[in-house]
């Protein structure tokens, strides 16, 4: 009973819980449409590995253009604000979508629109939600409901594709889509909803809240750089399963939409078991830890590339999976426990930046090599370099532990936080 309510602790705080029960609902379903959406390009293109990387490329250029402005509004601003302006944009570009497929004139460049609008939206709403997070529950219990954000966000990758495999062979795209554009509204309730007199909030803000300052606190912190580079080589050649699970699914087993669901579940599984682990948490994690990990991580991707068929192939994936999510917490919390909250926002915009920001690069060379050398190539060479990279940070994680911690200056043009008008 003790083990259970420590795994939950961080959901007896009331903001933090109505915050969870929005983001299981939108997540899921934004899951659902991710799904829908890479079949229907799929779909138009003829299978095209190429024609599913610019989409996804498309996607995430704006995370990498965008995102270090959208840290510097959500450390100069209230986040509950701006997390309900952009969970409404991404509606209303969800409700267009989805009308547009339902007409039936949907093109791939209209797809290409979309992404590219939806991930301008991402590039101010991750670096706002994840930062978001400490003022909720405090530093202390932050590991515990970090960890617990990734557990709903798992919940609904394991959920979301299933689901959406079955209602795209029943009712299409634009439904699945549509259903997605609803879901958004559970976010906006959730944060308004919320007692922003029990947010944790930092005692002055910075006025100006300029990006060089926060990527000066980063420079002179190579213990919250190294876990950034790690995240950044591993995004770039190892997180391609948005565009390969697809590939696989079709190319390699010849499989329908409830299969392709069923290894993007696989995948969510092992993550959400390594979610739930890591909830025990109640520290930074050490350098070695993170690279550790990603060590694992590397090894089982390029396993997973050699699987013979479906039922091998969701079981390695669940495995990776793990790896790949105990991975990727072990990275948040040293770099979000290792850096000053003043700053939090600015440090997790340039963590999402370098996480997701990669993608656009990833997929197009992802879905270029699949196309000329086959799927099965991308997942064992994008697994080989990460283990390469892990253990280069590895070897690197005790001389970095030797460097004596930099005095920090105090932050330009700060003042006392006054949130009541966003300002």
């Amino acid at each position: 009973m003790k083990t259970l309510e420590r795994t939950f602790q961080s959901l007896a705080v009331r903001n933090f819980r109505l915050f969870v029960l929005g983001q299981v609902l939108s997540a899921t379903c934004t899951w659902m449409m991710v799904i829908a959406q890479d079949w229907l390009v799929l779909d138009l293109s003829g299978d095209s590995g190429t024609a599913l990387g610019v989409v996804t490329a498309m996607q995430f250029t704006p995370v990498l253009l965008l995102t270090l402005y959208g840290g510097r509004l959500a450390d100069r601003y209230d986040k509950r604000h701006l997390l309900v302006l952009a969970n409404l944009a991404a509606a209303v570009l969800a409700l267009a979508l989805g009308a547009w497929v339902l007409i039936g004139e949907v093109r791939l460049w209209h797809i290409w629109l979309f992404a590219l609008a939806l991930g301008t939206v991402n590039s101010v709403e991750a670096p706002t939600r994840i930062s978001f997070v400490g003022e909720m529950v405090g530093g202390e219990l932050l590991p515990n409901a970090s960890a617990m954000s990734a557990a709903y966000f798992n919940v609904a990758r394991v959920v979301g594709p299933a689901v959406a495999g079955l209602l795209i062979a029943r009712l299409g795209v634009g439904a699945v889509v549509l259903v997605n554009a609803v879901s958004y509204l559970a976010t906006v309730v959730s944060v308004l909803m919320m007692r922003p007199a029990e947010l944790h909030r930092a005692a002055v803000r910075p006025h100006r809240a300029r990006v060089v300052d926060g990527l000066r606190h980063i420079r002179r912190r190579p213990d919250i750089m190294l876990p950034i580079a790690l995240v950044g080589v591993l995004g770039l050649v190892g997180y391609t399963f948005q565009l390969t699970l697809p590939l696989l699914a079709r190319t390699e087993f010849h499989t329908d939409p409830t299969a392709f669901g069923l290894l993007s579940s696989a995948l969510a599984a092992g993550s959400l078991l390594a979610a739930l682990v890591t909830t025990a948490r109640r520290g930074r994690p050490t350098a070695a830890v993170v690279a550790g990990s990603a060590l694992a991580f590397g090894a089982l991707e390029a396993v997973t590339g050699l699987a013979p068929d479906l039922p091998a192939a969701c079981v390695l994936l669940g495995l990776t999976g793990f790896a790949m999510m105990y991975f990727a917490q072990a990275s948040n919390h040293r770099v979000q426990l290792g850096s000053d909250p003043l700053y939090r926002g600015r440090v997790m915009a340039l963590y999402t930046l370098v996480f997701q920001g990669t993608t656009p690069l990833s997929a197009l060379l992802a879905g270029r090599l699949a196309e000329h050398w086959g799927v099965r190539w991308v997942l064992c060479a994008g697994g080989l370099i990460s283990l390469a990279a892990a253990g280069a940070a590895l070897a690197a994680g005790p001389f970095i532990a030797r460097l004596p911690a930099p005095e920090e200056p105090p932050e330009p043009s700060s003042r006392p936080a006054d949130f009541r008008s966003g300002g």
